[in-house]
């Protein structure tokens, strides 16, 4: 289907830049993202789509064209779009068209919706520069698509491993990307 939604207003703070990213469930990419320095604010959303102001459940069921996506908010002073992508890259599994472990659907897409051509020529630089180098067993699928809306999903999706750590997806699916972003990047977390 055509994508004919009018243009998401994404107002950014000066200063600030603004990334959106799908890596599977939005709940495993807030958990990681949150936790960098640099990171001002992370908002769990949907975006992609062709359906206006989706809900949850209309997203789970894959009828939306949305994917699962973080908004991130940064300062490209203290964390760089290019390492927001070696997270980003390294944190979620980017070969594996429409799934992300027992999550499955285009919702679960790996996707980076670009904000400006800068971040579509490094998200496209870094994209080949993994393949090229075979970092990973099969080729990466991950779509770098330009941004054009975004809808905050609902409130109980907000901050949802921190609220909700001992839920068994949280434990289970989230925590382990977690823990993989505390071995590979503490120097980059928040104290």
């Amino acid at each position: 289907m055509e994508n004919n939604l009018p243009k998401t207003e994404v107002i950014v703070p000066e200063g600030k830049e603004v990334t959106t990213l799908g890596a599977g469930c939005f709940w495993c990419i807030e958990a990681v993202f949150q936790r960098l320095e640099g990171v001002h604010s992370v908002v769990s959303g949907y975006s992609g789509g062709f359906v206006e102001n989706p809900a949850y459940r209309e997203v789970c069921r894959g009828i939306t064209g949305h994917a699962e996506v973080a908004q991130i908010t940064f300062d490209p002073k203290i964390i760089t779009f290019e390492s927001l992508l070696e997270v980003f890259f390294a944190t979620h599994d980017p070969t594996t068209l429409n799934r992300q472990g027992a999550d499955v659907g285009p919702q679960y897409r790996s996707a980076i919706f670009y904000h400006s051509r800068e971040q579509q020529e490094i998200a496209q630089s870094i994209k080949n520069d993994l393949n090229a180098k075979k970092i990973f067993p099969d080729p990466i699928v991950t779509e770098i698509t330009p941004f054009t809306n975004f809808y905050a999903a609902e409130q109980v999706h907000q901050n949802y491993y921190n609220d909700n750590q001992a839920q068994p997806y949280c434990q289970f699916v989230v925590k382990p990307k977690v823990d993989k972003l505390k071995r590979y990047f503490a120097e980059r977390m928040k104290s």
